[in-house]
């Protein structure tokens, strides 16, 4: 059956594969803040654990090939490993159930363990999964054409590129929203249940798709798997060249000629092709290093900066949508505009040059997020080191206040609700403090631990009342949340609750602990004063801030409040990761799309698994290089990382660019002609010999 002159099969595949690709890099994109925050890794340990499944998932492709071309042949390859892969998801999303474990139901899981296990099961499994049945489908879709369809075949191959796209561009978009949602069932939480349950779901779908087309396929017999013949040429080649390694064998021209005692001339010539191509592919992980940070690094980068767009809130893991957006657009740009105009200047932009200049591009786009990312480190806040101590005073009395620090004497002046920032101290030289206020004065001896930070609140009523606050923030709260806790500056104790947040009940003149808020948000305060509820909508506080608010009264109703800001907001905007991600979607576009054109180009068509396999494995070894990189340079500025990637892909792109100076193109379907001739002769000479045999034989 056909639809549109196309196979009627193709439709399933094609959903198919727009189910799969939604279900991976819906997954793939929460993957990261999900290490980070529900397993409470760090940074470094979550962009290694990421990198880690992503190379995995690029190297289970050899393995999905030869399953199908050796043993069961595609159809049943792409059905088991669905099987896997479905199991992968679900077992995933159940180790992102914090209610599984938390048995004291404080809303962290009590058994980290336990959800570390599964979802590194589920890991493994989705990378098996997935990986074996990429290099399957787009070839099982290959297989369904006739050969007289090879402008239908072409055609199936972009729409088959835009649904990998559409798929990881709507589940880019989706699965961040839906881990931002809160749910759980005795506390609320992110929902990575949520997040990794829908792509699971997806998976399930794409199977049950797959499975119902299964009688309309046209399914090839596995022929036996090219790479293994490959394979066993080149190492009965090195083993022949070994053994005659004396100088009186006779040199050859190349050292694969070494395999035509037992390989027919045609595979060895196929098999330098091949060769050839993938000695180009030496450089290229080092651009996969880079493109794929996309996911970790710059995740990361997009927790620490401002999401609001106005009247949406975007969240960190949603900035990675920009890639697909931009391919979508870039793509049929670059065809048909680009390219075209650099035609018309007379310049030959071969593949090769086009791979360079990706290269190029990929570098420049991490130089710019070394800028981003010095803009940000300007804004974070200085803790103290181990032995300082930081210490700021609000005044939340009606007199000025002077406040005088012992050893070596530093003074501040402090207006009445108003707040000092947080000074640095050498804790062993901090002693006593006195504080004159109208015209009181009171001195106290401290002793406060080292690499903390403190509050003074000080207030002159009938006399001068001076209180520590210990300020137990160590870091700027993480995912852009922000941090809240009161100071009841009232005679009266008061109930406060903020937004659906209850604070402990506050007695005359102390404070409250901090409390966790989401970002972006303004919220209600409600404080109960003697039965009576008074309330105010809190300003917008950001992202990523931490504030003291002081209570000071109640009139008709409303509440008298003062913000201190403790951690200031996060101020640079995620707006400024788009030209990084542009940069890096044109690089993308110039050297994805066209690396795999041109393997294919070079290579007989019979080898195209050997060089699928070998362009994936590039991706693989890039997300390897990541590991080592960041795990071997110790820097601790990120910056400094970004710079150190761009420089390395920056010396990586000359180096290719000279071995692509040295290459020569060559045409695949003219040596197979050649070949194709050859045998011709050869049995035309072999018809002649027996012709005479027979001439003679019949003269007898």
């Amino acid at each position: 059956p056909s639809c549109f002159g196309y196979p009627l099969s193709i439709f399933f595949i094609i959903i198919n594969e727009f189910c799969e690709r939604f279900s991976y890099y819906g997954m793939r994109a929460v993957l990261v803040l999900y290490f980070k925050y529900f397993l409470q890794w760090d940074d470094n340990l979550s962009t290694a654990i990421y990198h880690t499944f992503v190379a995995l998932c690029y190297l289970t492709p050899i393995l999905g090939a030869l399953i199908a071309d050796s043993w069961l042949g595609k159809f049943k390859t792409i059905v088991s490993l669905s099987i896997v892969y479905t199991i992968g998801q679900a077992v995933m999303s159940v180790s992102s159930i914090n209610d599984l474990t938390d048995h004291n139901q404080d809303g962290s899981p009590d058994n980290v363990s336990v959800h570390i296990a599964l979802s590194m099961t589920g890991l493994i499994l989705i990378a098996l999964g997935t990986g074996g049945i990429k290099p399957c489908v787009s070839a099982f879709g290959g297989d369904q054409f006739e050969d007289d369809q090879e402008k239908q075949r072409t055609r199936f191959f972009s729409i088959f590129y835009l649904s990998i796209n559409a798929g990881s561009l709507l589940s880019t978009i989706i699965t961040p929203i839906l881990r931002a949602q809160e749910c759980g069932i005795h506390s609320k939480q992110r929902c990575y249940p949520l997040a990794f349950g829908v792509p699971a779901a997806l998976m399930a779908v794409s199977l049950v798709v797959f499975i119902i087309g299964s009688g309309m396929y046209k399914k090839v017999k596995p022929q036996g798997n090219i790479m293994i013949q490959v394979s066993k040429c080149i190492g009965f080649a090195i083993k022949n060249r070994f053994r005659h390694r004396s100088k009186e064998f006779p040199k050859r021209e190349h050292w694969l000629d070494w395999a035509s005692e037992k390989y027919d001339k045609r595979l060895i010539a196929q098999t330098k092709a091949v060769l050839k191509v993938l000695f180009l592919y030496i450089p290229l992980p080092m651009f996969w290093a880079l493109f794929d940070q996309q996911g970790s690094r710059w995740t990361l980068q997009a927790t620490t900066m401002d999401g609001n767009f106005g009247s949406i809130q975007i969240q960190p893991d949603q900035m990675q949508t920009v890639n697909p957006i931009l391919i979508i657009i870039m793509v049929p740009v670059v065809d048909a505009v680009v390219y075209p105009l650099i035609k018309k200047c007379k310049i030959n932009f071969t593949p090769l040059r086009k791979i360079t200049v990706g290269m190029f591009l990929a570098s420049l786009a991490f130089v710019a997020a070394a800028l981003v990312q010095v803009q940000i480190d300007k804004t974070l806040p200085v803790f103290p080191a181990a032995g300082q101590t930081q210490i700021k005073v609000i005044n939340i009395g009606t007199d000025g206040a002077t406040v005088q620090f012992e050893s070596p004497l530093q003074s501040v002046n402090v207006m009445s609700m108003e707040s000092t920032g947080y000074m640095t101290f050498d804790t062993s030289r901090l002693q006593s403090v006195n504080i004159i206020s109208g015209n009181k004065t009171t001195s106290e001896v401290i002793t406060l631990p080292g690499g903390s930070r403190h509050t003074l609140a000080v207030k002159n009523s009938a006399n001068i009342v001076a209180k520590w606050l210990f300020d137990n923030v160590t870091s700027k709260p993480e995912e852009g949340n922000n941090l809240v806790r009161f100071i009841n500056n009232l005679p009266d104790t008061i109930n406060i609750t903020m937004g659906d947040t209850a604070f402990e009940t506050l007695m005359s003149f102390s404070a409250s602990n901090y409390n966790l808020f989401p970002g972006g948000r303004k919220d209600n305060i409600m404080a109960i004063i003697n039965s009576i509820p008074c309330s105010v909508t809190s300003k917008t506080l950001g992202f990523g801030s931490a504030y003291t608010i002081v209570i000071n009264g109640c009139t008709g109703n409303t509440l008298d409040v003062t913000y201190s800001e403790d951690i200031s907001p996060n101020t640079v905007h995620m707006a400024w990761q788009i030209p990084q991600y542009f940069i890096l979607t044109c690089a993308e576009v110039v050297f994805s799309v066209t690396g795999l054109e041109f393997s294919y180009s070079q290579a007989p068509s019979n080898m195209k698994a050997v060089l699928q396999a070998g362009w994936l494995l590039t991706v693989a070894v890039g997300n390897i290089i990541v590991l080592i990189v960041a795990g071997a340079s110790k820097l601790s500025e990120q910056w400094a990382e970004y710079v150190l990637f761009a420089a390395l892909l920056l010396a990586v792109c000359i180096i290719f660019a000279v071995m692509a100076y040295f290459y020569t193109y060559t045409d695949p379907n003219e040596i197979e002609a050649q070949f194709d001739e050859e045998e011709k002769k050869q049995v035309k000479k072999d018809e002649d010999v027996y012709e005479k045999q027979t001439e003679a034989v019949s003269r007898m």
